[in-house]
Order: structure tokens, then sequence, then C-alpha cells
């Protein structure tokens, strides 16, 4: 804008515009002897100098470009080799959303199971209230994942419960506890009384490497971890996992770079090759705030 058109927007005199620009109190720049003023600039000014509650300020900046929430072994790859400058910051569904909501996380990656619909992610996205969209990463095969060879034979969910079989868990919020919380009560069995490990696994990988070193027997992850550490899997699930992020945030370079690799053969590819992975519909718009 010219000094005009930065005093029009911001309903002020001319004149006072060139006192704020004397006084370097405007962000502004000078091209062949005339004053020019960026609106992206202006409206950051405006911004900085803006009193308001706590609860509106932590959404006035962008965010972060960090993808938090769930982990998820073809996104962590997709992150590296699409040079989309994203960092991750895997907690679990739950967290992912907490931190999304507080403006911590660009992106929230989720695989949130709705037991009385059998929907994923949708009902607590819709309970933010944010502006939003929901896309599609990939369907993902959920299951029980055991020791080369399975030793223990064990094949269901209610082998889970057997004498000695010592099980691995999430922690509360990630979304493979919400699914495995709910595949034990359909069995009429719950946590509690099975043999688990003092310490929950924090990712698919941890759980993957606990039962590769004999910590533990059994576990409920994504197929690509087992096949990671060469693990025998039971599939029992397909679930899908979803990014959500603000609708302006999904027009920024970061994410449309992710976007834009997760296009290619080289994902498609890498997709088959992890295993349990279903990417057809990626990219998909699953749900777009109203």
């Amino acid at each position: 804008m010219n000094t005009r058109e930065v005093a029009e927007y911001l309903r002020l005199k001319e004149r006072k515009i060139y006192d704020l620009v004397r006084e370097k109190r405007i962000p502004c720049t000078r091209v062949t002897g005339k004053w020019l003023f960026a609106k992206r600039l202006v409206d950051a000014w405006l911004a900085e100098g803006t009193d308001m509650p706590k609860e509106i300020a932590r959404h006035a900046h962008p965010a972060p470009p960090v993808i938090a929430g769930s982990q998820d072994p073809l996104l962590e790859w997709c992150v590296r080799e699409s040079g989309c400058d994203l960092a991750l910051l895997a907690g679990g569904s739950l967290d992912g959303l907490r931190r999304f909501a507080d403006g911590e996380a660009m992106v929230c990656a989720l695989h949130v199971l709705d037991p009385a619909s059998g929907a994923y992610n949708i009902s607590v996205v819709e309970a933010l209230g944010a502006d939003a969209v929901l896309i599609e990463w990939a369907k993902r095969q959920q299951g029980l994942v055991v020791a080369p060879g399975n030793p223990l034979s064990i094949r269901a969910i209610a082998d889970l419960a057997r004498p000695g079989v010592r099980v691995v868990r999430r922690q509360q919020g990630a979304g493979s506890q919400i699914l495995l919380d709910h595949l034990l009560a359909t069995e009429g069995l719950v946590l509690d009384k099975l043999n688990t490990l003092e310490q929950p696994a924090r990712s698919e990988t941890d759980l993957g490497q606990a039962i590769s070193e004999g910590w533990a027997d059994a576990g409920l992850a994504v197929a690509a971890a087992a096949r990671a550490f060469r693990l025998d899997f039971m599939p029992l699930w397909q679930e899908r996992c979803d990014l959500l992020m603000r609708r302006r945030d999904y027009f920024e370079p970061p994410v449309q770079a992710l976007l834009a690799f997760a296009r290619t053969p080289a994902f498609t590819k890498r997709a088959t090759e992890m295993g349990g992975y279903d990417v057809a519909a990626t990219g998909r718009i699953v749900w777009n705030a109203p």
C-alpha cells in the first residue's frame, strides 16, 4: 500500500502516517522515493499493539511449524524426505489435540475412535470449535504385535488375558490405547486385569522395540511397526489416521510441501514397503468446519 492507501486502511490522516514513519513506529520501506507498506507487516504491527484476553492472544500469532499428536512411521519418513520443514512432536492423539487447541502446533496427527459410531476423529475435532479442516493421511492396519514365530500362539485380543502373557500398553490419550480399551471391552476384559508392563510405550516404535528386546510378549500397534522390527503381526482392525490443521495453515508452504510429496510415486512405493497402509485417499478432505 502507498501512504494514502495505508492511511485509509488504518482510518488515519496521511499526516499521521508520515509522523509514524518519521518516528520509525510503523513497518515500511522506501522504493524510488515513495513509502510503501506491506499489508501483512502492518497487520502484524497492529496485532503486536493490541490488548486482548489470553485465550484470544494465543491464536493471534501463527502456530509453530510442528506436527503434534500420533506417531506414524510413514508420516515420519515423509516429513524427512519431503523437506517440508515441519518438526514432529509425537505424544499421542489427545495430547496433540490439546497442543493444537493451545496454538502450540500447526498440525495434529490423530486416530481417535468413537466407539459408539465406529467413526474416526470427527467427533473430537468438532468439539474443539476451531476453524479447521481434517485431511485423510492414511488408512492403517492395527493388530497384535508378537515375537517372531508367535511362540505363545497369541492370535486374538482374548489371548492377552492368559496367565503369563506380558502386554505392553500405550499411554493414556494415544489412539492405539483408545482402540485397545475398546477391543478389550468387546471381550468383557479391562486393561487393569492384564499383566502389563509398568511403563507404557510412548510410540509405535517403542512398543515394537519392547517386544523385540523381550520385555513384553504382545501389544497393539500398526503393521509398519511390526515389520520394522521383524515381528509377527495379527491384523485386527483398519483405522483412519488424519491430519488436523486450521484452514489458513492448509495453504502454508510447509503443509503444501508435505501433501505434495504424499502425491508422488515415491510416497506410494514407501507405503507399500512399510506394510499395512492404504494411501489411495491420502489428501482427501474428511471434514471442514462450518
